[in-house]
């Protein structure tokens, strides 16, 4: 009888849990005053990424840290309070996709740049800390002072990654103009499955130099730019758990090294359905020809 109990309050506590960390809509929306030195695109990207932030803080809170960067700015005049400038560790929510296209407004006011975004998405709230792994892109070096986000049409890219538990790491390349997904990771003459990474290893990807596989096995990647300026997401995804790794029911789009925007969406949305301990990290490249 007392195992029984304990088994049907353990069952109870995993159900609430799941409860808690399902898959919500939310909707969220930001007026972005763009600074002169700061161009429309990336304008557009600022406000979008805080509209987001804002719709996790309206849906899931927000927890209160020391280290909040609220500031006061002054328009012409007039202070306000920048509430939203929250970290992401700081915002309860994780943004898991974007459902539809957001919608912008662009003016001008009292000659300043204004920029208004509303956008719909799906999210799940994050109870506990997560494991805090840490992923930076490196531009024409492996070492660490080589982490930009700036980048020009021929430059190698590169990836920095250390985790404090052992797990597995899948990375891709999200292009929004070709609304193409690139699968960088796990390497393409590799056995297929998701790259098992062990703790406290500092690990640099897409270099044959630094690889602790056999070389013939890593891809080195170059970024490209066929516009005067374009953007491109490295979507980093961690698990402590084996995780399912794209591609396993259509073997053909995977091993071809591509799939579509929302067909990735779709297995990212089903796979952190599947793994609560499964986490994200977006990393936003800025690419000039």
């Amino acid at each position: 009888m007392r195992f029984r109990l304990i088994f049907i309050v353990m069952l109870s506590m995993h159900f609430a849990s799941s409860l808690s960390q399902r898959i919500e809509r939310v909707h969220g929306e930001y007026t972005y005053h763009v600074p002169e030195n700061v161009a429309l695109e990336e304008g557009r990207r600022i406000a979008l990424e805080r509209a987001k932030i804002q719709a996790l803080a309206d849906a899931f809170g927000t927890t209160v840290s020391q280290n909040n960067s609220t500031y006061v700015k002054n328009i012409n005049g007039k202070s306000s309070v920048d509430f939203i400038s929250l970290g992401g560790s700081e915002v309860k929510g994780e943004w898991i996709e974007t459902i539809g296209e957001p919608t912008y407004k662009i003016y001008y006011e009292r000659n300043m740049l204004v920029v208004e975004v509303y956008v719909n998405g799906k999210a799940r709230e994050k109870n506990g800390a997560g494991v805090e792994f840490d992923a930076k892109v490196l531009r024409n070096g492996t070492d660490l002072k080589f982490e930009s986000l700036d980048f020009q049409n021929g430059d190698d890219l590169y990836l920095y990654f250390k985790s404090p538990v052992d797990g597995y790491l899948v990375v891709y390349l999200l292009d929004e103009y070709s609304e193409q997904a690139y699968c960088l990771l796990p390497y393409k003459d590799s056995n297929g499955q998701a790259y098992k990474i062990r703790h406290d290893v500092p690990y640099v990807f897409f270099s044959q130099k630094t690889a602790m596989v056999n070389q013939s096995e890593v891809d080195e990647y170059t970024i490209t730019c066929s516009r005067a300026f374009e953007q491109n997401t490295v979507c980093v995804i961690f698990s402590p758990n084996v995780f399912a790794k794209m591609g396993l029911e259509n073997c053909d789009s995977y091993m071809s090294n591509q799939v579509s925007l929302k067909d990735f969406r779709k297995w990212l949305i089903k796979s952190c359905t599947k793994d609560l301990e499964m986490q994200k990290k977006n990393i936003t490249l800025k690419i000039k020809k």
